[in-house]
């Protein structure tokens, strides 16, 4: 047994997908991904609880369902509902600072307005995504070190959206990858690192990575390392909206992107793939820093993502109020030597939520009891306890386009989605993987359907879900 509690590393990207790191899916390069797999668990069922920045990274922090915590949307834009995270809600940053670890950040943050990492128990390294975050001086030096004037990097081979006004979707930039945000925050993480090793308490690091959040603008080698003629169409590019809420097919027009075809799309793709491959790079790093220090066997490694991205699936860009796969499912891998059985997987359903007290448990520090999330440690040791739960639950509450509740429960098979404003949805998802076939009103799917909303409506009695009170009387009660 350890004579302290382990080191923590958290690896968090943003808006990547599931499918680019999984051993079945497409062709992108992620070999130290694949690393972190081989050398420990990686899980499978992995879901955001809301397919949304802030929400989802204030559900990191707190173990609390989006409509527990209050942050329901971005905290950036005018319509946001709360502009900063509630002070009275522990973290674990906060709580772990308590304990006595050292804990530190680089990277994007994104939870609240005027709240920075140092309100919640971090030191914060600087690295900041340069949109949501002013404490960026320390990047602009770092490539001013270089010798880099970032005003003078121009992008090539640029895709825009197709409205008033337009947005960048993809594009390659001719800035060297060493003056890139990206590579900065391996930089720093290296950095934070090396100075572990002289720290007599276990430390807690996390790098927020800004990618591979669009824009997919990337540099060379990574910006023309994928083929986009060799690039498949998603199975779930052949949408047509029939049968689906009418949101679906807006959500097109007002993001702009209603007249890419597949091979306007295949070209952001390509940038999409070789930011993963790019981040991935960086990941690789930060693992050969660990080996260097002599920490990796004292340190728990785990990278997931905030949520997902559409990249084109169902002609879709971005994210929005649309519970697919492709921005719900993410990915979650964990390396932690000695405890964890190299090459493992998790078939368990788990939640990015579930992390903060996972964190917690790791830490030697108690939980707080009246969270959403549950410690993950039990699957990482390889046992499964008797009460895990068979299905999942997760939120959606509006973004740009104005509130909208949603809510989704997941099986191993189907997935029912409650539209309050529109037309729900069921897919069978065996038979269905794409999504492409709306299920909810065919009379075959009758009694599924309503075992679906009984157990939605119990996950809302457990959560204290706000709108249950309201949506009970239209979920079979």
């Amino acid at each position: 047994m350890r004579n302290r509690d382990p080191n923590v590393v958290l690896l968090l990207t943003d808006q990547e997908r599931y499918d680019v790191s999984a051993p079945d899916g497409p062709d992108v390069r992620t070999p130290n991904m694949d690393r972190l797999q081989e050398e420990g668990m990686r899980f499978t069922k992995a879901y955001t609880p809301i397919s949304i920045c802030t929400s989802a990274r204030g559900s990191l922090l707190s173990g609390l369902y989006p409509h527990n915590h209050g942050m329901l949307n971005n905290c950036h834009e005018p319509d946001a509902v709360r502009l900063n995270f509630p002070e009275e809600i522990p973290t674990f940053g906060e709580l772990l600072a308590d304990a006595g670890y050292d804990n530190s950040y680089a990277g994007k943050w994104h939870v609240g307005r005027d709240q920075r990492p140092a309100d919640f128990g971090f030191e914060y390294l600087g690295g900041g995504d340069g949109g949501h975050d002013d404490e960026d001086a320390d990047f602009r030096e770092y490539q001013r070190e270089l010798g880099v004037d970032p005003e003078e990097a121009e992008l090539e081979e640029t895709i825009y959206t197709d409205n008033p006004d337009p947005e960048l979707i993809a594009a390659k930039t001719t800035m060297p990858k060493e003056a890139t945000r990206t590579y900065y925050l391996a930089e720093r993480t290296v950095e934070r690192i090396r100075d572990g090793e002289s720290l007599d308490e276990p430390f807690f690091h996390r790098t927020d990575f800004v990618g591979p959040h669009h824009p997919y603008t990337v540099p060379d080698p990574y910006a023309s390392m994928y083929d986009p003629d060799d690039i498949e169409p998603w199975g779930s590019f052949d949408e047509t909206y029939e049968g689906k809420p009418a949101v679906h097919e807006n959500y097109l027009e007002y993001r702009g992107v209603d007249g890419l075809d597949w091979d306007d799309w295949a070209e952001a793709v390509a940038k999409y793939f070789g930011f993963v491959t790019f981040i991935d790079d960086q990941i690789g790093r930060i693992l050969d820093a660990l080996d260097e220090s002599g920490l990796a066997d004292d340190t728990a490694v785990f990278h997931a993502a905030d949520h997902g991205d559409f990249t084109g699936s169902h002609r879709q860009f971005n994210k929005g109020p649309m519970m697919y796969e492709q921005t719900y499912h993410v990915p979650l891998m964990v390396r932690w030597p000695g405890e964890i059985d190299p090459g493992t997987t998790c078939e368990e359903f788990v939640r990015l939520l579930d992390l903060m007290p996972t964190f917690l448990e790791l830490g030697g520090v108690e939980p707080p009891e009246d969270i959403d999330g549950r410690s993950v440690l039990p699957l990482l040791c390889g046992e499964v306890p008797d009460d895990w739960p068979e299905t999942l639950f997760a939120e959606y509450h509006g973004d740009e386009f104005g509130l909208y509740s949603q809510r989704m429960v997941r099986t191993d098979r189907y997935k029912y989605v409650y539209n309050a404003p529109d037309r729900d949805e069921l897919y069978d998802l065996r038979e269905d993987p794409h999504e492409l076939h709306n299920l909810a009103d065919h009379p075959e799917y009758r009694d599924l359907r309503a075992d679906l909303e009984e157990t939605m409506v119990e996950w809302m009695a457990e959560t204290d879900d706000v709108i249950l009170k309201w949506s009970r009387k239209v979920l079979g009660e």
